[in-house]
């Protein structure tokens, strides 16, 4: 006999985008404020945009075959196996300035931007 163990629950792969303190803070804001704890936060990347893609980022309950997570102190961070190597090294913040409110994306992998800063190449 074996002493063989299976399991169903396959752990997901890591990924290498980084999120500030800043930005978890403000996400689990946001989610005490939905009354949700079963969401994650999915970046993606997508085709789109004057630049070529366009960054997503939103809250999602599900986790696709082949994403990859990180958790960040109750903060899971997914990114879907096709934008992995866009995001490679990027990190999520959160800006509330006069100027500005939002979170950012700062990705070393991306090598222009449109003057909206919603879509890169």
């Amino acid at each position: 006999m074996s002493d063989t163990i299976l399991t169903t629950d396959v752990e997901a792969p890591a990924h290498k985008v980084g999120l500030t303190d800043t930005a978890a803070t403000k996400v689990k804001n946001l989610l005490e404020q939905e009354g949700r704890d079963d969401l994650r936060l999915r970046v993606a990347v997508q085709p789109g945009g004057c630049s070529g893609l366009i960054y997503q980022l939103y809250f999602d309950e599900r986790m696709l075959d082949g994403d990859a997570a990180v958790d960040f102190d109750g903060v899971e961070v997914i990114v879907d196996k096709m934008s992995v190597p866009y995001l490679e090294g990027a990190t999520i913040d959160f800006e509330d300035t006069i100027q500005k409110q939002g979170f950012t994306i700062d990705n070393p992998n991306a090598s222009g931007s449109c003057a909206c800063g919603d879509s890169f190449h």
